[in-house]
């Protein structure tokens, strides 16, 4: 077999070459193993956790390639032959930067007539923009890099591709091969670095391997489940002259073998009948699905049945249609984590259990039988068993239902009226909502005002963290590949380059970054690659000079202790640090800021309406958390719909410093928490001194303030407040909380021994429901 070396470990001469070489390369041995007598096998890496399984548009949905720049037997470089491969792939943008490793690309480049380059300003940009527009078309994305830190800067971006299910095929410039394993200026072994984060990757060592290997690995990339292929050449292959031979066939049986078949049609029939007897079923919808809305739609006509779709599966079902749920899982609508779990029949399509969305794994959809479609054969079972499971494409498998439930006139029969009566009861109590700040804009606010002045049709990409849930959450998405989002990698500076992609697949699209400061700063350089190509991307900046969920995490799990979250500038806290509008003055690019709720709307309206890129840096609070909340690791009775975790914190201890000073002896519980438990560091501090740390900025406070004084803490915020402990005057002193304009602070001293009923202990069931008789 020619030498494309993937997974190879022995050692073989470098055959001659066909045509003329510029280098003396026949004879040089390579310092690593190859046997050429062994078929090469395919590597397809399953070590990493994969997400929902997405099949692409097929290679004929491409342009077919019409002409060669060359004669049938005029000899080229293999950079040439790389770049036509590439042409007869019907590929028309790549994002390349380039290198010494790489220059020979970047010059065979400037020779296509149908390539475009967009020149991204990093390596991490280009792959990301290379996922942005695969993500937004279904195309497979490609990028370029030079050896050594270009290739290993394409990392993170072929991670979150595989995880993602992303097609991209990544191209990396080599040292040439009589230099391969030498510690040579910029070799990193890319290929071995690679090896778990790619589907399948490729180290070419015969030019005359180019055009199979171009092929295959777009092939690779967007066939069954897709995913990222990297091609790894030396520059001396680049160098080399050859006569490409177009017809060599692909050598990948292994993997032809295990692609997935047409379902059975009996295990179809099975889950129709599993519907039929269902009377509280769910669609749980995810990536997988991006390529079947078509008949996901179909399917939920002919069924009636409502549909909760994971991150990677927004638009996928219209987020505003009257069955969907929205988003499930860890920040997922608090009607579509209770539909899960009182189902009785949960059909999970294109979709891996992913750990955002269990939560608790025994307690997921426990209730309930699982069907589980998926493309990829590794995520049947791997995390929650399913009671019927097919093993192939979700649209394929879709069409197969819906045309027995046609067949069988089903639209209209499947009577589910009394379970979407009770879902739509905790829609209505259980609504997405967000705080206000007085003048200050709730970030949910900003994304809810785009969607009203888009109307719900762009295209959105984000970053990471508080503003990519208020994205998922507030969006009302219409259709598959509107947004783009780095889901189980979870990359910061995903949203900015993403956006890139996206807009150079759909010039004409409105398309939006919806970004937080944290992530934009990632990938800042990018706005040069924006103004430079003229790109109509527009930035709505949610910026609270925070890394926000880091953040939320801190105030519900370390006590708001603030470890390194605050990105602005300690010495002079008032002001906006950086001045983000001023990144995109030096690019060039239009940009405002907004503080105000009541200027909201026309800023956005700007924005929109400019021509040409612009930023948007909507300045807000820090203070605000996305909810609802399910706890990592939680169940959905473990879900938080509102309020602090410090105010909570605070408020326990509190009580217990009233419990302490109010009685005689308390020598021994101060001693038990002194040495220990979740409140240890406040006992010890009780013990030993009069100090305890509650303050949710870190600030130590005194026990006396704390105890008798907790009124001047609104004071000190200009709160009107008082302190109340008789029973008498509680009535008295509510109406005038309640009376008072503006916020008020009323402190009600109550007795700690007081109970909680009806209890239900800890794994007990309704019979071990406690009252306040079983007590006495």
């Amino acid at each position: 077999m020619a030498a494309a070396a993937a997974t190879s470990n022995s050692t073989t001469p470098i055959r001659k070459p066909s045509s003329i070489s510029p280098l003396p390369i026949s004879k040089l041995i390579l310092p690593f193993a190859f046997n050429p007598k062994k078929p090469c096998s395919l590597h397809i890496s399953n070590s990493l956790s994969k997400p929902a399984s997405t099949t692409t548009a097929s290679p004929a949905t491409t342009e077919k390639f019409s002409f060669s720049r060359f004669a049938p037997d005029q000899p080229r470089k293999g950079a040439d032959i790389l770049v036509e491969a590439l042409e007869r792939e019907g590929v028309k943008d790549v994002f390349a930067y380039p290198g010494g490793a790489s220059m020979e690309i970047h010059q065979a480049l400037t020779r296509s007539n149908t390539i475009r380059n967009v020149l991204p300003r990093h390596e991490q940009g280009g792959v990301f923009a290379a996922e942005g527009y695969a993500r937004a078309s279904g195309l497979p994305g490609v990028c370029i890099a030079t050896s050594g830190p270009g290739a290993t800067n394409l990392v993170s971006g072929l991670a979150d591709a595989l995880l993602d299910s992303v097609p991209i095929v990544a191209i990396t410039g080599q040292v040439p091969r009589r230099m391969i394993g030498t510690d040579a200026f910029q070799e990193t072994p890319i290929v071995e670095v690679t090896r778990s984060i790619t589907k399948h990757n490729y180290l070419v060592l015969d030019v005359d391997d180019i055009p199979r290997i171009v092929r295959e690995a777009f092939f690779l990339a967007t066939s069954g489940r897709p995913g990222p292929v990297l091609i790894d050449i030396p520059k001396d292959i680049q160098q080399q002259l050859a006569v490409p031979n177009w017809d060599v066939p692909m050598k990948l049986p292994g993997y032809l073998s295990r692609l997935p078949k047409n379902p059975n049609e009996l295990h179809l029939e099975q889950i129709v009948r599993l519907i039929s007897e269902s009377k509280k079923p769910v669609l749980y919808v995810g990536g997988g699905c991006l390529n079947s809305s078509e008949e996901l739609r179909r399917f939920v006509e002919l069924t009636g049945i409502p549909v909760a779709s994971t991150l990677m599966g927004l638009g996928a079902f219209p987020v505003g249609d009257e069955l969907s749920l929205q988003m499930l899982g860890m920040h997922g609508t608090v009607y579509a984590n209770y539909a899960v779990d009182k189902s009785d029949l949960l059909l999970a399509f294109g979709v891996r259990f992913d750990d955002r969305v269990t939560g608790k794994l025994e307690a997921f959809a426990s209730r309930a039988k699982i069907v589980h479609i998926d493309i990829d054969s590794a995520e049947i079972g791997k995390n929650k068993q399913p009671h019927v499971s097919v093993c192939g494409d979700v649209k394929v498998a879709l069409q197969g239902i819906n045309k027995i439930l046609e067949s069988r006139g089903a639209k209209g029969k499947m009577d589910f009226r009394a379970w979407r009566v009770e879902l739509n009861e905790q829609k209505m109590n259980n609504p997405l909502s967000f705080k206000t700040f007085g003048e200050a804009i709730p970030p949910q606010y900003a994304i809810q005002v785009l969607d009203e002045l888009t109307d719900g049709n762009a295209i959105v990409s984000t970053g990471v963290g508080q503003h990519q849930m208020w994205a998922a959450q507030f969006y009302k998405y219409k259709r598959p590949r509107q947004w783009l989002t780095s889901g189980g990698l979870g990359a910061m500076g995903f949203g900015l380059p993403a956006a890139i992609g996206a807009a150079v697949a759909n010039p004409d699209a409105i398309v939006v970054d919806i970004d937080g400061d944290g992530s934009f700063i990632m990938n800042v350089q990018e706005l040069a690659t924006i103004r430079v190509e003229n790109l109509p991307i527009k930035i709505m900046l949610l910026n609270n000079q925070h890394l926000g969920m880091v953040v939320q995490w801190e105030d519900r799990f370390y006590k708001a202790n603030r470890a390194h979250t605050y990105l602005g500038d300690p010495s002079n806290e008032s002001e906006i640090f950086p001045n983000m509008l001023k990144f995109a003055d030096a690019c060039g690019i239009p940009a405002a800021r907004v503080t105000r709720k009541d200027d909201l709307r026309a800023a956005i309206q700007k924005m929109l309406d400019t021509p040409g890129p612009y930023l948007l840096d909507v300045i807000v609070p820090h203070q605000e958390h996305v909810l609802p909340m399910i706890p990592s690791g939680g169940a959905f009775k473990d879900v938080i719909t509102e309020g602090k975790a410090g105010v909570a914190v605070m408020t326990q201890e509190l009580f217990l410093s009233v419990l302490l000073r109010s009685s005689p002896d308390m020598s021994a519980l101060i001693s038990e928490l002194g040495s220990g438990g979740e409140l240890g560091a406040m006992g010890a501090a009780i013990a030993n001194s009069d100090v305890i740390a509650v303050d949710m900025d870190g600030d130590p406070l005194k026990e006396s303030e704390i105890l008798s004084d907790m009124w001047k803490f609104a004071e000190a915020c200009g709160i009107p407040a008082s302190h109340e402990t008789r029973k008498d005057d509680v009535r008295a002193a509510i109406q005038k909380m309640l009376d008072t304009p503006g916020p008020c602070l009323l402190e009600v001293t109550v007795p700690h021994q007081e109970p909680v009923f009806p209890m239900m202990p800890s794994g007990g069931v309704f019979d071990d429901i406690l009252t306040e008789a079983d007590m006495e």
